[in-house]
């Protein structure tokens, strides 16, 4: 099963995933019961009113969260608001990996505030997050994802309207999107895009929810069958979109398909040395794979044909290196389809030798047999550092990796 997420069009809010959730299927009673358990740990705050209704936006007939609160808060110390989280989570039948979620959102919305501001973690207050807003968007999010078992499933996500213009809030006036939201999605591989709408279109509380939901940017929908559809609508209204957040559930087909374009030339005068290099500066320019392969020519001349898998975007940059850089005076171009296997790209943080390595590594799924491969780069860089060859790394590495993966 895959989940696709597509704020493409309006952004994404706490709220409006949370909306979405429950209209895709997700046990509201269950949400709102676990949020008033949940009220308690919140000093000074209470919540008057809270249910999910249907709302048409623009025409598309959506679920809102109505929330009403009563509260006296300017500002609350993050650590406050993650132990009201932690305490939360506790009180509710959850999974452990929905208790873990949980208190990685609010983690990350602390440790962006901490960067910016170039204070401690312990020491970061929020202003526009310290309403029981922030523990109702986490909370219930969290309740609705475990209900509805989505923490086992892949969940990738389409490029993020974040808006354009300016915001105000308690730091004053600031280009949009604004500094929080940068460093939310900074140390993800989520893609996001401005537009014209001069407006906030996705919230710092969204960004930190989405970042740790998933990791998995897609510029397309995959081929997959459709099972349910969730529409969760945002507070605002806009003249010419929806402010609808769209999530799709359904069966993903054991492959996935696109188009790539294939440049190829033969070379017959070109030394070793610089098919060596050659290699390296059209991988730098974007290329997915670069190959050669020896062979006979006409008359008789060894020759080297050298072919380049690439998208569109990179054709020109890499036909000028290969012009420059061999000498060759044609390049044939076609386009070819290829199926390829679901992959997803994965970062932990290793022990080994009493050092800390960052591993990147890519998790592949086929037909329920499941396998990943480690980024040569770093597995040569850390078989350099721990002076062990490349093989004996790669065990140490994988071994490490596999607990790891068990573990969640």
């Amino acid at each position: 099963m895959v989940l696709v997420i597509d704020p493409q069009i309006a952004g994404i809010s706490g709220d409006m995933l949370l909306s979405s959730l429950v209209n895709l299927g997700a046990d509201k009673n269950k949400i709102i019961d676990g949020i008033k358990k949940s009220e308690k740990f919140f000093p000074n705050s209470s919540i008057k009113k809270i249910d999910f209704q249907k709302i048409q936006k623009h025409g598309i007939q959506a679920i809102q969260l109505i929330l009403e609160t009563d509260e006296d808060v300017h500002e609350k110390k993050g650590s406050e608001i993650k132990k009201a989280i932690i305490n939360s989570t506790k009180s509710i039948e959850l999974s452990k990996k929905a208790k873990t979620f949980a208190e990685s959102c609010i983690d990350t919305l602390i440790s962006s505030e901490s960067k910016i501001h170039g204070i401690s973690e312990d020491s970061v207050h929020f202003h526009e997050a310290s309403s029981i807003d922030t523990l109702v968007d986490i909370v219930g999010i969290t309740i609705a994802l475990d209900d509805l078992q989505l923490f086992d499933e892949k969940i990738i996500c389409l490029p993020i309207s974040v808006g354009s213009g300016s915001v105000t809030f308690s730091h004053g006036t600031m280009s949009n999107p604004a500094s929080a939201i940068l460093e939310i999605f900074k140390n993800s591989n989520l893609v996001i895009k401005g537009n014209s709408t001069n407006e906030e279109l996705t919230t710092p509380t969204g960004a930190c929810i989405l970042v740790n939901l998933s990791n998995n940017p897609v510029d397309y929908y995959p081929s997959m069958k459709i099972n349910s559809i969730g529409y969760g609508a945002g507070q605002k209204d806009f003249e010419t979109f929806s402010n609808v957040l769209k999530i799709i559930r359904g069966s993903e087909n054991n492959f996935e398909v696109d188009s790539v374009k294939i440049l190829e030339t033969n070379v017959d005068d070109v030394s070793g040395e610089i098919l060596g290099n050659l290699i390296e500066k059209i991988m730098e320019k974007g290329a997915k794979d670069v190959s050669i392969f020896h062979g006979i020519a006409k008359k008789g001349r060894p020759m080297n044909l050298v072919s380049v898998i690439c998208n569109d975007e990179q054709v020109d940059e890499i036909v000028d290196t290969l012009i420059l850089e061999t000498g060759t005076l044609g390049i044939r171009i076609s386009e070819s389809n290829r199926f390829t296997v679901p992959r997803s790209i994965h970062n932990v943080s290793i022990l080994l030798n009493g050092k800390s390595f960052q591993i990147n590594y890519k998790k592949s799924s086929f037909k329920g047999n499941t396998d990943f491969k480690i980024e040569f780069d770093d597995l040569k860089n850390i078989s350099n550092t721990i002076n062990k060859s490349i093989k004996e790394t790669e065990s140490l590495l994988r071994k490490e990796i596999e607990k790891l993966e068990k573990s969640q």
